[in-house]
């Protein structure tokens, strides 16, 4: 047995200086938090399209109902489309986020 090492003032120096490397489920837990972070930037860049896509369709809506111009009508179906597409990417975004929290969750609790 030895004596402890000291440092330049003469305190006891810890053995091991190396910081502590997270465990494997934290490292779960922190690949989903930036997973979750990152899918919460993307819904909302995908609700900002959409509410441009609502914007386009309102128009096209309305120009289609004051004239009966094929296209007008055509156009509108169009947009109508691209709304309904762009409603279910956020919705698939937003089961997928749930799922992670869920899943992140589960985790945190068997931590203790």
């Amino acid at each position: 047995m030895g004596y402890p090492r000291r440092g330049s003032t003469g305190a006891p120096v810890a053995r091991y200086n190396r910081p502590v490397r997270p465990g494997r489920k934290e490292r779960k837990i922190l690949r989903l938090n930036d997973e979750i972070a990152a899918l919460e930037y993307a819904a909302e860049l995908a609700r900002e399209e959409l509410i441009m896509h609502q914007h386009l369709d309102d128009d096209a809506q309305r120009d289609a109902a004051v004239s009966s111009n094929p296209i007008d009508l055509a156009d509108a179906k169009e947009t109508a489309g691209d709304v309904v597409r762009a409603q279910s990417v956020i919705d698939k975004m937003n089961s997928d986020r749930a799922r992670l929290v869920a899943k992140r969750d589960q985790l945190l609790s068997r931590l203790d």
